[in-house]
């Protein structure tokens, strides 16, 4: 009986572990796995490119943080920087009904920050690996389907001159 309860206790442990290593790993898989790109482009003109691209891509700008306009309101300057939330409501209905674990998940961010030179990076992380913690065949298709939609809005963004 003792020889039982310690085995489940080893168990425990080592399940405990794992866990323990699959939480400090995950942030980096999706560092490792983010889709980071300059443009030669001055920021401003990128930054209004991926808002239009998101708009010719017919997804929801849901939240826009701009960090260099809140600077300014309390009268510091920096650099441009600003986070885009995109998603779309058809692509959210399927993914709630499919998971509404995964909502936690949406909307998708764009990072777009300024660099020292003037130009822009963009950056975001692919919605098949931002879903890759959801096993749901319907969360998987949603993803799948948005990659394609992300990559395009980012490549028009980079294209703007």
């Amino acid at each position: 009986m003792r020889e039982l309860a310690a085995a489940r206790r080893g168990r425990w442990a080592i399940l405990c572990l794992l866990l323990i290593v699959a939480a400090w790993t995950a942030p980096a898989l999706g560092q490792e796995r983010r889709v980071t790109a300059s443009s030669k482009a001055p920021f401003d003109q990128v930054a209004a490119a991926l808002e239009k691209a998101i708009a010719d891509e017919k997804m929801a700008l849901v939240c826009h943080a701009n960090a260099q306009r809140g600077a300014g309101a309390r009268g510091v300057a920096i650099k441009g920087n600003q986070v885009l939330m995109v998603f779309r409501n058809d692509f959210a209905v399927r993914l709630l009904a499919s998971d509404p674990a995964a909502g936690f998940e949406a909307p998708i961010r764009i990072y777009l920050y300024e660099n020292p030179d003037g130009t822009a990076t963009v950056a975001y992380v692919p919605p098949t690996v931002v879903f890759v913690p959801y096993r749901n065949e319907g969360v998987q298709a949603v993803a799948k389907e948005l990659d394609p939609i992300f990559k395009r809005i980012v490549d028009r963004a980079l294209a703007a001159r």
